[in-house]
């Protein structure tokens, strides 16, 4: 069943991933989108950092779950960083816009992280994990320097 359930918001996170920005009737809802699926990708994301870091403790079955979520969210919010949602209640540093490559390219990398983040949860062993967490959180910390205001 999990897996189903897997299965399923993988396919709806592609699907919503590629028309993503044509579903936006307004700047605010585009930028409200992208805040939910950042938090929650974040949320599960400090789930899985906390028991690599041994604030909590290491339970495999939580780690994959909680991985399999930020896989899934991490595909999700670069859509809504369509032109015109540079405005409002967002963080979004100009540099999105107008170093448009170097932003795409932070993302892959980032996704591409979390992909190894995963594959260690699956792994089942908590010293995979943390090696995956590094690199991982580094890809976040290096985006949120360039492209989020403090704030």
């Amino acid at each position: 069943m999990k897996q189903t359930w897997s299965l399923i918001a993988t396919l709806l996170a592609s699907t919503l991933a590629i028309p993503a920005q044509a579903q936006f009737a307004k700047a605010e809802d585009a930028i409200k989108y992208r805040k939910a699926s950042l938090n929650v990708m974040a949320a599960h994301f400090g789930r899985l950092g906390a028991m690599a870091n041994g604030r909590a403790p290491y339970d495999a079955k939580a780690a994959i779950e909680n991985a399999e979520v930020v896989a899934v969210m991490a595909k999700l919010p670069w859509a809504a960083f369509a032109q015109g949602t540079d405005k409002g209640d967002t963080r979004a540093k100009p540099e999105i816009w107008t170093e448009e490559i170097k932003f795409k390219d932070a993302a892959d990398k980032m996704q591409a992280e979390i992909v190894k983040v995963n594959t260690a949860a699956k792994a089942g062993n908590i010293d995979a994990l943390k090696v995956a967490m590094g690199p991982a959180a580094a890809s976040c910390k290096a985006c949120h320097d360039a492209f989020l205001r403090k704030d």
